[in-house]
């Protein structure tokens, strides 16, 4: 193998190591393996489906090392679980079926729209707290919510995780708690989509071989850190990163469809 080839394959695990990071964290660690897997040279439709499986085991792992927190909030977790893997087997039905020249069009508007979302996620976070006995209405809508954020992690998922953090700041518990779920309902998501995607041959298996262990050590190694680290540092860092991956999607997707 030459040295380009291992300098490729290098800065891929890099990147979805970090990603897994991430998404342990807080959410968007798909700004960095998604233009990663594109840079290593899968088309877009392979890369996404190739980074659902990577990011499956890693939000696994995150959700290990957040298992205590877990464990306190899992009938919370269990009453998720369900919209969230009924949304992504339909939104990886969806990404089957769009083209892949549409999904190129679509795909810089998602991760713009994924960037904004982790850059509200501030503000939201300000918010008051959620009642300490919410409504069974507050809840179905929750529940309804989760159906959507399910959909859409199944599609694409880029800040997936930030959305479900703004979903559980509905209810009532901490943030480690609610990272915890969120964690865990990612993996339920990437591994349903990734199920579809494999039996639909769209998984690089090369690129699955670097990216899956990556996500794993990355995924725990977030988990285990994250009491300690910055999630405004790291958010402002993947704020950048996407605003540059959007624009350049964009105009890839524009010089692509010149005659």
């Amino acid at each position: 193998m030459s040295d380009t080839h291992l300098l490729r394959d290098g800065l891929l695990f890099s990147a979805t190591a970090m990603a897994g990071a991430v998404n342990a964290i807080a959410g968007g660690g798909t700004l960095l393996s998604f233009p990663a897997a594109l840079a290593w040279g899968l088309p877009s439709p392979v890369a996404n489906a190739t980074n659902a499986l990577a990011m499956c085991p890693g939000a696994l792992a995150s959700a290990w090392a957040y298992r205590r927190e877990l464990a306190a909030r899992g009938r919370l977790g269990a009453l998720l679980a369900v919209p969230s893997v009924v949304g992504a087997a339909i939104g990886a039905a969806l990404m089957r079926r769009t083209p892949a020249r549409m999904f190129d069009a679509i795909v810089p508007v998602l991760v713009f729209g994924a960037t904004l979302a982790l850059l509200l996620q501030g503000a939201t976070s300000r918010r008051g707290d959620a009642p300490a006995h919410p409504s069974r209405a507050r809840t179905g809508a929750i529940v309804a919510a989760q159906l959507l954020v399910g959909v859409y992690g199944g599609y694409f998922g880029a800040a997936m995780g930030i959305v479900m953090l703004a979903l559980l700041a509905m209810l009532p518990g901490d943030l480690h708690g609610r990272v915890a779920v969120k964690n865990l309902l990612s993996a339920c998501a990437n591994g349903v989509a990734a199920a579809y995607f494999i039996a639909a041959g769209l998984v690089d298996r090369r690129a699955a071989v670097i990216m899956v262990p990556a996500a794993v050590l990355g995924g725990l190694a977030g988990g285990l850190a994250s009491r300690r680290a910055s999630p405004r540092a790291v958010r402002a860092i993947v704020v950048a990163i996407g605003l540059g991956v959007s624009a350049l999607l964009a105009y890839r997707a524009l010089a692509s469809g010149r005659p």
